[in-house]
């Protein structure tokens, strides 16, 4: 077995596919969002966040999970040093993208979880995928794996704050986490809500014959 410097030195060399495939990842999805926008007539992406794993985050991952460091248990057990979390205007428009990248010939979906109908216990909404992206590098051409988070605004508000509030953890009462159950119901009223004024106001659209 490699000790923890040797794998920390592989890992080093092996970081290259991991840049690439972030690349290749915000390559395809601004190529979505451009072609997504001239259908919808808006822009459905508000923003998209990407990074890469730092190598002490793949270390803590694999020790929670009673895995050795080892390149073999990363590149199979850690799937999202590449990360990449977008954010749209509508719930509408988060389920609209997941059917885009279901069908494209770049992007391979591996594993879907949906927080959103399905939201984890403590409040948290948001959709999961679990894909890999084809990497063309000098003397290879490897498929490689990241994690792509979909949510609305409102979803992302609640888990920034959640996460903000994680810090202090222990100090985390039921009554604590009940209030934040319920912030994470109103702000999902908040998403249908403006769901619903959407539609209406397509519908006008519809009437009035208008599509700008």
């Amino acid at each position: 077995m490699d000790s923890i410097e040797e794998s920390l030195f592989k890992l080093d060399n092996i970081m290259i596919k991991y840049i690439s495939a972030l690349k290749v990842l915000e390559t395809q999805l601004q190529i979505i969002n451009d072609d997504f926008k001239y259908i919808k007539k808006y822009n459905p992406i508000e923003h998209i966040k990407a990074r890469i794993k730092s190598a002490d985050s793949i270390v803590k991952k694999l020790d929670k999970n009673n895995l050795d460091f080892t390149l073999e248990n990363v590149e199979k057990y850690i799937n999202d040093i590449v990360g990449v979390r977008i954010i749209c205007g509508f719930e509408s428009d988060v389920f609209d993208l997941i059917d885009i990248i279901r069908n494209s010939n770049i992007i391979h979906i591996l594993k879907e979880k949906d927080y959103i109908n399905n939201p984890k216990k403590s409040g948290y909404r948001s959709y999961h995928l679990v894909v890999e992206v084809p990497v063309e590098l000098i003397n290879e051409k490897v498929m490689v794996k990241a994690e792509i988070q979909i949510r609305t605004m409102a979803m992302d508000l609640w888990a920034s704050l959640d996460h903000k509030l994680n810090y202090k953890n222990e100090y985390r009462t039921e009554t604590i986490s009940n209030r934040l159950r319920k912030i994470s119901d109103e702000l999902n009223r908040v998403d249908n809500e403006m769901l619903e004024l959407l539609t209406l106001e397509e519908e006008q659209k519809l009437i009035n014959g208008r599509d700008d």
